[in-house]
């Protein structure tokens, strides 16, 4: 985040050349070391991530065998039917299934729909066998009432729901998809499906919709998959283009519901509005992914939300200043994320290519990424939580964003994070980071040039309550704006983290209100140095000097004193700044540091 009101680092020869020895250390005059340990701030969350398989899927979801001598044989004849059995009611082209049974279904329906009008308590699988069906005003494939149904899409066969354009009322259901379930209902087998809904969504379900194999094609002009109390996805293909969500789940009567489970399968999705959005929770177990949202990254600055972030459109709140700045708000906005949850968010696996207008990942709570092969281009934010971001394991390569992971509390454990982002790489937001006027640099340096509001070491105490943990793993981040800004504290004691910033504007390798401490870990920073900072404490040393202005790919060598290399590094950008950290750097022992062709000793602190 960019700061509002720009501030000087105390130095005495900040912007030295470099010559010789001339090169000047960098010091931190926050005299405030109380604030040393974060604490974790992280909230519990409501989302049941305890669920498995086994609690998602019943047998009979998985089931696609059947009897053919005991089922009930249906055959389509255009604007007719015939049936093998009188719990098939055909009044013209309108076919209407009425008890408990398997029921193989073929051939065509030019204008016609297939209704479940069940008991209660009654099961039903519909053998979908090489079927084509179109309902102009409705839906082609409506099941009003039963217990559950279960659509088995036979093997080798390629069948065919359409609307042909609108929806007309038929009962005081409000029917608004191809394929439309007021009750539970399970897809399944090794066939293929195609929806088509020009004028609504793909497939609805107002209640748990299961899909458990087959291959499915959607096109939709509103959502391609919708339904009310879950989503559940396991060993399935799902091709999508959608003028609203690709999948999306929402209850708003019940909030524990509302969920999407993904155990595995193959989602393809071209989506004007969401990829995936739970109203809920969302867990992902495995799986591949490719998602083209609101256009892509490249789209980004038409991405628009009314209330920016919460699931239908949410809210950032204070995180950036003035909202998305990328954003149009509109009556008619549309969020436009590639993973969203108001609730939290389980990755534990799977392959995600996302290509989003708005955040790739969003979440209005929490965030936690446990493995996963992630390539990702944002139009604003790669990875955002509201509350807590937690990566302890997975490959994230993000080729653009606005920011890349910002949360109110950011926790790196593991993984392999490499980012490019047109502002910070990583923020903690929270406090006062609007304003400007309190805490980090301002706070610390503020009142020693006699600007109103500066409270100097030891003044005015930041408010800001965010946090960053980086604790193992690897970083290897290029920003525009600030390497690592943390609106309330930073904590690194492990992994491997590069940070390579510009030397332009009010940027800094390194931006922390409270304290920025390091007990572990090799740190490598280059930057600007007009607002440089450097680590307020560490259990080991620190190096960091301003070595005036260098180009991208001049080397640093940092050696110990009997000459072993310790620190080797090529920035990819200009700087002015170096700050190196690294269990093998001892405090008060001095080391030559190497800036292309120029050397100087300087004492790590």
């Amino acid at each position: 985040m960019k700061k509002q009101v720009s501030v000087f680092l105390v130095l005495t020869l900040m912007l030295s050349v470099l010559t010789g020895c001339g090169m000047e250390r960098i010091t931190n005059s926050t005299n405030d070391n109380s604030v040393i340990t974060s604490t974790d701030n992280t909230k519990p969350a409501d989302a049941d991530f305890s669920q498995t398989d086994a609690d998602m899927f019943t047998e009979r979801d998985r089931k696609t065998d059947y009897d053919e001598s005991q089922a009930v044989a249906i055959q389509l004849n255009g604007t007719s039917a015939t049936a093998s059995s009188n719990s098939v009611i055909i009044s013209g082209s309108k076919v209407t299934l009425t008890e408990e049974a398997t029921y193989v279904i073929t051939g065509e329906l030019t204008d016609g729909m297939l209704i479940v009008n069940a008991p209660d308590t009654a099961k039903l699988q519909l053998v979908l066998n090489g079927v084509t069906m179109t309902s102009q005003t409705s839906a082609a494939l409506y099941v009003r009432n039963a217990d559950k149904v279960f659509v088995t899409l036979a093997d080798g066969t390629s069948n065919c729901l359409t609307n042909g354009g609108s929806f007309t009322a038929i009962d005081d259901n409000k029917i608004d998809g191809a394929l439309f379930s007021k009750q539970d209902l399970t897809l399944n087998g090794t066939g293929s499906l195609t929806i088509t809904s020009p004028a609504g969504h793909g497939i609805v379900c107002k209640d748990d919709l299961v899909v458990t194999g087959g291959n499915y094609t959607i096109h939709a002009a509103s959502h391609a998959i919708d339904a009310n109390d879950s989503v559940r996805i396991s060993m399935a293909s799902v091709t999508i283009e959608a003028g609203k969500d690709a999948i999306h789940c929402e209850n708003a009567e019940d909030a524990e519901k509302g969920f999407i489970y993904m155990a595995s399968g193959t989602i393809t999705a071209e989506a004007e509005g969401d990829g995936i959005a739970a109203g809920a929770y969302l867990q992902i177990k495995d799986g591949t992914f490719d998602l083209r949202i609101g256009g892509g990254s490249e789209n980004g600055t038409k991405a628009s939300s009314g209330n920016y972030g919460g699931f239908m459109g949410g809210g950032h709140g204070g995180m950036r200043p003035g909202g998305n700045q990328n954003t149009t708000t509109t009556e008619d906005s549309v969020s436009m994320k590639g993973l969203k949850a108001a609730n939290s968010i389980l990755i534990s696996g799977g392959s995600f290519q996302i290509n989003s207008a708005d955040d790739s990942i969003h979440s209005d709570m929490s965030v936690t990424i446990n493995g996963g092969v992630f390539t990702i281009a944002s139009g604003d934010d790669a990875l955002h939580a509201e509350d807590t971001l937690t990566v302890t394991a997975g490959k994230i390569d993000i080729s653009e964003c606005y920011e890349g992971l910002e949360a109110l509390h950011i926790d790196v454990r593991g993984g392999d994070i490499k980012l490019k982002a047109s502002d910070d790489g990583l923020n903690a937001a929270g406090g006062t980071d609007q304003s400007g006027t309190e805490g980090g640099r301002d706070g610390m340096f503020g009142g020693m040039f006699g600007r109103p509001g500066g409270g100097g070491p030891g003044g005015m105490a930041s408010s800001a309550n965010g946090s960053i943990k980086i604790s193992g793993g690897s970083l290897d981040i290029h920003s525009s704006g600030d390497g690592i800004d943390a609106n309330g504290t930073l904590e690194i004691s492990g992994g491997y983290t590069v940070v390579v910033g510009p030397t332009q504007g009010d940027t800094a390798t390194l931006d922390y209100d409270k304290s920025g401490i390091i007990t572990g870990g090799i740190f490598i920073g280059t930057g600007a140095a007009g607002m440089a900072q450097t680590f307020s404490d560490s259990e080991q040393g620190v190096v960091a000097v301003s070595v005036g202005n260098q180009a991208a790919g001049t080397k640093v060598v940092l050696k110990d004193p009997s000459g072993n290399v310790v620190i080797e590094h090529t920035p990819a950008l200009n700087f002015a700044v170096v700050i190196l950290s690294s269990p093998e750097i001892k405090k008060g022992e001095t080391y030559t540091i190497t800036v292309g062709s120029a050397s100087g000793e300087l004492e790590a602190s």
